[in-house]
């Protein structure tokens, strides 16, 4: 990689790489193993870089890359790790975003995935399904599955409240 081509790098990884942590710790459920996971990527990302630069979306490369180490990853473990921490909370709701990253952190890995690459990512079926390398019917069964569990988690927490 040439000086240029390295210094625009560096800028990309220093403008997104907290941004890249926050996806990887709602990907993985551990900040460490997040950490793992963008390093990883990025190193990834850094060798083909000229290539995805011309792409035109380097960030969706890495995210891209980071979902497909994650689910090599969690393919070959077979288990799950919970959070200790939440990522950085977006609204002032604490004591519900609290709830709803606990509850979501307890999801099986495959579930929690689609959840987050659907309402974190906003991504489509069709889109998860690629990024996942999984059947379209496979993203809309987990999303379900992931969903209906939120809900009852979620509502035996909140009747504790009442």
């Amino acid at each position: 990689m040439d000086q240029a081509t390295s210094e625009v790098f560096d800028a990309f990884v220093r403008a997104r790489h907290t941004a890249l942590l926050r996806y990887g710790t709602v990907l993985t459920g551990d900040p460490h193993s997040a950490a793992d996971l963008v390093q990883d990527a990025l190193e990834r990302t850094g060798l083909a870089w000229s290539r995805v630069q011309q792409q035109g979306d380097p960030e969706g490369y890495v995210r891209r890359t980071m979902a497909n180490r994650n689910i090599s990853t969690w393919r070959r473990r077979r288990r799950e790790r919970l959070m200790e921490e939440p990522p950085e909370q977006a609204y002032e709701d604490a004591a519900r975003d609290d709830v709803l990253w606990e509850v979501l952190a307890r999801l099986p890995k495959k579930q929690r995935t689609v959840l987050v690459l659907r309402y974190y990512e906003d991504l489509s079926e069709a889109e998860i399904a690629r990024v996942l390398g999984i059947a379209r019917g496979t993203v809309k069964s987990q999303a379900s599955k992931g969903i209906a569990a939120l809900r009852v988690a979620i509502g035996e927490r909140e009747s504790l409240w009442t």
